[in-house]
């Protein structure tokens, strides 16, 4: 079994692939997604707030057509932004999302952060006035009901901490399937991942990387010396590695390269594994969280500091 079609006790596919790329053309994207269902991806992610829903919608009905894969085998998850996660907004907003990728259902539904922006605030930079109150019972309500009309196969957040996830677990009905959050072996995500263990959450990996080249993201990650010296051990690539590691923590991954060696690369994290002296090393790596959500902090907004917005877990 191929990592891209292993899947975690709750169906999401152990590896997918991501699209939230930079001011992205459509066809590109189509393009490299197509492509990598044709390499055996079958996990794709995307968000109303990366405007790739389209491009992915045309590749997954090219390759059904041509039978290159089912609707079933794929496994198609996207995400209400924080300008529609308001309980009146987040089923329409999930209605667009299905228009856009031309589907019936998604396979997973996520808030995208627990934020709340007002309506039609997609782009940045943000303003202070931009932000209201994160009504979470509300949206989680909406949410809930997305799944209960069939349109979300099942529902998760993205970037919860602990404390947000016991907070949500106290009312939901419907608890999160997956919490999609930043895991690399610079932030490793230690206390999450026993908490979500516990309560039967799936962690989901962004940024497994580092996001290095985005205008946020870090070289902390592909630059580690200990994770280049364990590569070169192993014959690895220091990407392989960091796959690795996510992977042998039970996490899923999501991974963004729309180069085709690099695709055939990202899926080569099976049939071989860490030595507990390489897991050892990677474990004393330094931890420093890298996607901080600076631009949700605003002095009179709900979070003042970014120790408020991750509940001081950073």
């Amino acid at each position: 079994m191929s990592a891209a079609t292993e899947r975690a006790p709750c169906g999401l596919p152990r590896i997918g692939l991501g699209t939230a790329v930079q001011g992205p053309l459509p066809d590109p994207v189509r393009r490299a997604v197509l492509r990598a269902m044709q390499l055996g991806y079958r996990h794709f992610d995307t968000a109303a707030h990366y405007a790739t829903e389209g491009p992915i919608g045309e590749a997954a009905a090219e390759a059904v057509h041509t039978g290159v894969v089912s609707r079933g085998e794929l496994f198609v998850t996207s995400k209400v932004w924080c300008a529609d996660a308001h309980p009146d907004r987040v089923l329409p907003a999930l209605r667009r999302t299905l228009s856009n990728l031309q589907m019936e259902y998604v396979d997973l539904y996520m808030v995208h952060w627990p934020v709340t922006m007002k309506a039609g605030r997609f782009t940045a930079p943000f303003t202070a006035e931009d932000f209201e109150p994160f009504d979470m019972r509300g949206v989680w309500e909406a949410m809930e009901e997305c799944h209960r009309l069939g349109l979300a196969r099942a529902i998760g957040v993205c970037n919860f901490s602990c404390r947000k996830l016991e907070a949500l677990l106290s009312f939901a009905t419907v608890p999160p399937a997956v919490n999609q959050v930043e895991i690399n072996p610079v932030w490793q995500q230690r206390k999450l991942r026993e908490f979500c263990n516990g309560k039967g959450i799936q962690l989901c990996a962004y940024s497994p990387l580092g996001a290095k080249g985005t205008h946020w993201g870090s070289d902390s990650v592909m630059d580690s010396g200990v994770l280049h010296e364990i590569a070169r051990a192993k014959g690895k690539t220091v990407a392989q590695v960091c796959l690795r590691w996510v992977y042998e923590q039970g996490d899923c991954l999501i991974v963004k390269s729309f180069d085709e060696a690099r695709m055939r690369e990202n899926l080569d994290i099976v049939g071989w594994e860490l030595t507990e002296k390489e897991r050892q090393r990677i474990s004393k790596i330094p931890q420093r969280k890298i996607n901080q959500g600076r631009r949700y902090i605003t002095e009179h907004g709900q979070y003042k500091s970014l120790e408020e917005l991750w509940d001081g877990e950073i």
